[in-house]
């Protein structure tokens, strides 16, 4: 049975770059810190990096909750990721937005007001 979104990785080729870029973005530092993996705890859930890997806007797509969207995809452009998806509105309140990562990722945002973090598991 699934039960939620739990880890979110990230392959990357240079994993000190993109622990760093990852840790502005995110305004923590990694919990766990090793040559093989780095994971970030994120509102309950996990942000993995993955070294040696292949960089990609094609595979998962998870999306990251934000309480202001329009500011979080412009600081994520000010740390030097690329446009990919502008903020849209996709009905009921609920935004997306998509960037790539300066490692090749995509890294997709969302602002849901419907969200009830008393409902993760």
């Amino acid at each position: 049975m699934i039960l939620g979104l739990r880890t979110a990785i990230y392959p990357v080729n240079d994993l000190s770059k993109a622990k760093d870029w990852y840790s502005q973005v995110l305004e923590i530092k990694p919990y766990f810190d090793q040559p093989f993996y780095v994971g970030f705890l994120v509102g309950g859930f996990e942000l993995g990096l993955l070294p040696q890997g292949q960089s990609s806007t094609d595979g998962a797509q998870p999306l990251w909750g934000v309480s202001d969207i329009e500011s979080a995809f412009q600081k994520l452009l000010d740390l030097g990721a690329e446009a990919l998806e502008p903020v849209t509105d996709v009905g009921e309140g609920i935004k997306v937005a998509a960037v790539k990562d300066p490692f090749g990722n995509r890294f997709g945002i969302i602002y849901n007001p419907n969200f009830n973090p008393k409902d993760v598991r």
